[in-house]
């Protein structure tokens, strides 16, 4: 959500039909709809390097990595949103609606000034809400620094750090990431 106030409000399955005709993407939340603000070059970057990193961690496994494109569906909270990227098995979807993800394990929000608050708060309170999550991960913009929250055996979410020279396990996947490769290039 950029902050904007709501623009409009709708039922899900009138929002359902708008944004598959839209050329713009909109986050829904319990009947009120918000254009998604857009991306620096930075942001852009990073989503790129993790895209990457996660498809060679998880190469010849079931994970998929999926992009900004792909929107999840967190029914328990009536919210559907665009995380920059998400990792799911085999693709499980809305009744009624084949473009919603349903059971993503990891996903992943590049953090900017903007969005930050909402990305802690309530996104990720209502990620948490998604049976099949058990991990996501924020990553800074403006300095080496990734938090991981992974979901335990008992169902509670802890907070793992990395920063640079470090490699962060993602547990619930099997995999590591480089936090120096993230950075490497930045703008």
């Amino acid at each position: 959500m950029s902050g904007e106030a709501a623009n409009l409000h709708m039922t899900y399955a009138e929002y359902c039909a708008f944004e598959r005709e839209s050329e713009v993407k909109h986050e829904y939340i319990a009947g009120e709809v918000f254009a998604m603000a857009g991306r620096t070059l930075e942001h852009s970057r990073l989503c790129a390097e993790i895209v990457h990193q996660l498809r060679l961690a998880l190469e010849g496994g079931p994970c998929r990595v999926l992009s900004a494109d792909a929107r999840v569906r967190v029914e328990a909270a009536d919210v559907d949103t665009y995380p920059d990227i998400s990792v799911c098995g085999p693709p499980e979807t809305a009744a009624g609606d084949d473009h919603a993800l349903l059971n993503p394990k990891l996903i992943v929000e590049v953090l900017s000034s903007s969005t930050e608050a909402y990305d802690r708060g309530l996104k990720a309170s209502n990620y948490r809400k998604i049976p099949a999550l058990k991990a996501y991960l924020l990553v800074a913009q403006d300095r080496p620094r990734v938090e991981l929250q992974v979901c335990d055996a008992d169902g509670r979410w802890v907070i793992h750090e990395g920063v640079a020279g470090e490699r962060l396990a993602i547990e619930p996947l099997g995999i590591e990431l480089d936090v120096d490769a993230l950075y490497r290039d930045a703008f």
